[in-house]
């Protein structure tokens, strides 16, 4: 008797990291880990999630799982997302990083966008807990930026932090 088996590895973490591509996710974990993913100026540097142990002092850690970066119909395989959103539903709690030097989009947009792309692949991912976090806060030029990030995370009960990795 032989049998065909498709076995699906979901990789197991704490907190999983999105975001539209290029908004620092891989510098964040390469920053508060030992990870050492690819880090580049260019779109889909990041090709497959890489974890990254953070220690949370004492003998407390914690697993972060970097993603390559969402684009908009990530759910339904645009750019490398549905090959991957399966890694982070295991996660208890989603990091949701948002550049505010992208030109074209706004803070609510970027968050929206993410936000649907993750409740159109799962229901269920939708509904995990999420902090949203401004990222480059080196290259904030506008003021404008920050105050629109807060009254947003405000408006959808999320906490906001704002940070640079640099």
């Amino acid at each position: 008797e032989e049998r065909w088996i498709h076995l699906e590895l979901k990789l197991l973490a704490d907190v999983g990291v999105v975001g539209f591509p290029n908004a620092g996710k891989s510098t964040l974990v390469s920053r508060l880990s030992a990870a050492k993913p690819k880090i580049a100026d260019y779109p889909f540097t990041t090709l497959a999630p890489v974890p990254g142990i953070v220690s949370l002092g004492g003998q407390r850690s914690c697993v972060v799982a970097d993603i390559p970066g969402l684009i908009e119909g990530a759910h339904g395989g645009a750019g490398l997302g549905d090959r991957f959103l399966r890694h982070i539903e295991r996660c208890r709690v989603i990091l949701h990083l948002v550049d505010p030097t992208t030109e074209g989009r706004s803070f609510a947009q970027a968050v929206d966008t993410i936000d649907r792309e993750l409740a159109l692949y799962s229901p269920t991912l939708a509904e995990k807990p999420q902090v949203l976090v401004l990222t480059k806060k080196d290259a904030l030029q506008d003021a404008g930026v920050l105050r629109e990030a807060q009254r947003e995370a405000r408006k959808r009960h999320r906490p906001l932090y704002v940070v640079s990795a640099v």
